[in-house]
């Protein structure tokens, strides 16, 4: 995976935008203004996503590439490392899991706005 396609594919999801608000490193996607993942822009090292914070221990513990978070709450932002123990399909899945926890947590009239896109 590179850099390319993390973006296009986080980008192809509803009601996502993308911007810089800590530097011009940290690339940041957000779901109606809600942050889901953040990434290196230089250096496609790593990516941050939210997780439900128990699966985030567990995922720890089968993965060598899922660190707690980077600069995140520990509870809720794993750290995951780019092209080691874990493939691309997983990190997908965990940047879906992100996303999804993330939407559930809107409001309903920050749904709203985003079921009219």
């Amino acid at each position: 995976m590179n850099i390319e396609e993390y973006h296009d594919y986080c980008l192809a999801k509803k009601g996502v935008t993308e911007g810089f608000p800590f530097d011009n490193k940290t690339l940041v996607f957000k779901v109606m203004g809600k942050m889901f993942a953040l990434t290196g822009v230089e250096s496609f090292v790593s990516v941050n996503l939210k997780c439900d914070p128990e699966l985030a221990l567990d995922l720890r513990e089968q993965y060598h590439a899922v660190q707690p978070g980077y600069h995140m709450s520990k509870k809720h932002w794993n750290t995951i490392t780019v092209n080691e123990d874990a493939i691309d399909e997983k990190i997908y899945k965990w940047t879906d899991d992100s996303y999804n926890l993330v939407v559930e947590s809107l409001t309903k009239k920050l749904r709203a706005e985003m079921d009219a896109l």
